[in-house]
């Protein structure tokens, strides 16, 4: 019997894992990075152990420490989660070898199913070889890990042998394997996937689909389970594949393996021989711990023949800290306060006063709910969701909302990983009422008595005070009574305030708004807005050209041979910024010359710091000679 249980991850998967150790009563260690020292993670585990450094390759992807921290705090199982060593054999077997007890398949079913090339092998799939103009779009994919990491969507022929090296080199930073292939890249197909529990006695169970289709750079954003309007055949197809491949290796534990679906047919992507991050959805429908079968499994026990019979819809969005607006740039700072209310279920790895640092994926939380029908399960996900507090950076919430209110989500005809390309735009406009939320955190301030009207009505009508948030330019003026009086936005009513909840009618309904201000933000209900100085400051002035950091990261390349001085053309890439398991390239605004390059591999950099300076090229029509 496991007595106590180390997990070999950080954030959200080792609070999960805890959390059924505790209720098992199984004991837990966790481990750290000096970056995740006060982390949520490492405050719930009954003992942790520091892993010296910051970046992953010196902490979380250290088996040799791992095992070691294992070892010293007297644990005698471990468990991967999910990311980082989960899918490593050589991690597997150090573990086993030390006469710890591996929560997770055989080493030899993780080398079979790892490596995308040779698990597409082992079902007669080939990888795509010597591609023509004839075989594009195709995607270059990296043969060890996931997540969208080292993962190239290729549409002309000409930028395959960049696009090849570039997803090489993020893989190997990632993965430490730099191993890439390259297969048919299927436009706008559904992700679809088979949830698998097997254990050592011959038994093999399929949960049910999941659909994974809404991803933004490849990676996951709302899950659901069962996959919604799947054609019985194709649904029995799946099940029958991802079963055939769970024989195939002799696998034990749990496991996912995922489709395309396209055009009424099924194409094979992966099998991940761990938990997956929406494993949630699967437990709601089949009533379900998936993390204590997995322990169970591993101290030898059999599953039932059968699995429990599924019932109703869940459906999981997952929080990040990122702006979509930006190009899904990840956002760092502290996370002032969170709170989701409701029949929901949160699993995060954060709380109320926790800094979300640049280290590690910008994910917050995943936010779960189940319901009877899937229909019911929008509303009452997107209800929890509005109606959550999240203070703080800037977050994918709308988006999420947006999403789940979506007509084109809400009726499954089109659902596929297209969704956010086509509609991004509208997603990410601010939700209504944002004017209305900055008149509110408006009269909240002055009602602190910070406006310099001291707070109080004066016999002498002067002008109106005037605060700027985000777009919104708010104007007004105390009153003889003692409240106030909004002229901008027109048709504002203040019915009450106080520093902490201001009331407004509009247009004859009244509406509140909870509002608190930090140093650098307001939060008005569920609008996040950024107070406007009246004026600028000169040091934030920058010369034209000037290329900014859009998030706090490291400098992970530079282009080959760039120097000051090079002539440089418009959308030609410069430099790459990774964060947060994000790399994000840094491109040239226009046609010039680069007058100044302040980046290098390996620095850190903050958001807004100058990384290189672009003169643009005058326009050569403008200087030519008019012939005589």
């Amino acid at each position: 019997m496991i007595s106590t249980v180390l997990v070999a991850n950080r954030g959200e998967i080792a609070c999960r894992v805890f959390r059924t150790c505790r209720e098992l009563g199984i004991s837990t260690v966790a481990v750290y990075s000096d970056a995740d020292a006060g982390a949520l993670h490492v405050r719930e585990a009954d003992a942790a152990v520091r892993l010296p450094g910051a970046a992953p390759s010196e902490t979380y992807l250290r088996g040799d420490l791992v095992v070691k921290a294992a070892l010293a705090a007297g644990a005698d199982a471990v468990h991967p989660g999910y990311g980082f060593l989960s899918e490593n054999a050589d991690f597997a077997r150090a573990v086993t070898d030390a006469g710890l007890l591996w929560i997770g398949p055989p080493p030899a079913a993780i080398e079979a199913m790892a490596s995308k090339t040779r698990a597409k092998e082992l079902l007669g799939i080939a990888p795509l070889t010597d591609v023509t103009e004839a075989d594009l779009p195709v995607l270059v994919k990296a043969a060890a890990g996931g997540g969208g990491r080292g993962m190239r969507i290729v549409r002309e022929l000409a930028a395959l042998d960049g696009e090849l090296r570039a997803a090489s080199a993020e893989a190997a930073s990632a993965f430490g394997d730099g191993e890439v292939f390259v297969e048919p890249y299927v436009e706008n197909g559904r992700h679809v996937e088979v949830q698998l529990l097997c254990d050592t006695h011959g038994t093999v169970w399929a949960l049910g689909t999941r659909d994974c289709s809404l991803q933004r750079r490849h990676q996951k954003v709302i899950e659901e389970a069962p996959a919604p309007g799947l054609p019985a055949a194709l649904e029995d197809s799946l099940l029958d594949t991802a079963v055939r491949a769970a024989k195939a290796v002799g696998y034990v534990g749990a496991g996912t393996v995922e489709f395309l679906v396209a055009d009424g047919r099924a194409h094979f992507l992966e099998m991940n021989t761990r938990l997956q991050v929406e494993h949630p959805v699967t437990e709601e429908v089949y009533g379900v711990d998936l993390v204590a079968l997995q322990l169970a499994v591993a101290e030898g026990r059999a599953l039932p023949p059968e699995p429990p019979a599924p019932r109703g819809h869940a459906i999981e969005a997952r929080l990040y800290a990122e702006d979509p607006a930006r190009d899904w740039a990840p956002q760092t700072g502290v996370l002032h306060r969170f709170e989701v209310a409701g029949d929901v279920r949160v699993d995060t790895g954060y709380a109320s006063g926790d800094t979300i640092g640049v280290h590690y994926d910008p994910m917050l939380a995943k936010v779960i709910v189940h319901a009877e029908t899937r229909e019911a399960a929008l509303r009452k996900l997107a209800h929890a969701l509005e109606r959550a507090v999240v203070h703080g950076p800037v977050t994918n919430r709308d988006l999420l909302v947006a999403s789940l209110k979506h007509p084109e989500y809400a009726g499954t005809e089109a659902l596929d990983t297209g969704f956010y390309d086509r509609n991004l735009t509208v997603l990410t406009t601010p939700p209504p009422g944002e004017e209305y939320a900055a008149a509110a955190a408006a009269v909240a301030r002055a009602s602190r008595g910070t406006s310099r009207f001291g707070g109080g009505w004066r016999n002498l009508r002067s002008q109106d005070e005037t605060r700027t948030y985000g777009d919104h330019e708010i104007r007004y003026r105390p009153t003889r009574d003692g409240g106030y009086e909004i002229t901008s936005p027109e048709g504002v009513r203040v019915v009450a305030a106080a520093p902490g909840r201001v009331s407004l009618e509009v247009v004859g309904v009244v509406r509140h708004f909870e509002v608190t201000a930090y140093e650098d933000t307001v939060h008005a209900g569920r609008h996040r807005l950024t107070a406007r100085p009246r004026f600028t400051d000169p040091a934030d002035q920058r010369e034209p050209g000037s290329l900014l950091a859009p998030m706090p990261g490291t400098v992970v390349r530079v282009a080959d041979g760039l120097a000051v001085g090079d002539r440089v053309a418009a959308g030609q890439p410069l430099l790459w910024l990774e964060a947060m398991k994000m790399e994000h390239r840094v491109i040239a605004p226009a046609s010039g010359t680069l007058t100044a390059l302040h980046a290098a591999p390996g620095r850190q950099v903050e958001v807004g710091a100058l990384l290189a300076v672009v003169q643009e090229h005058a326009s050569t029509e403008a200087q030519e000679e008019v012939p005589a």
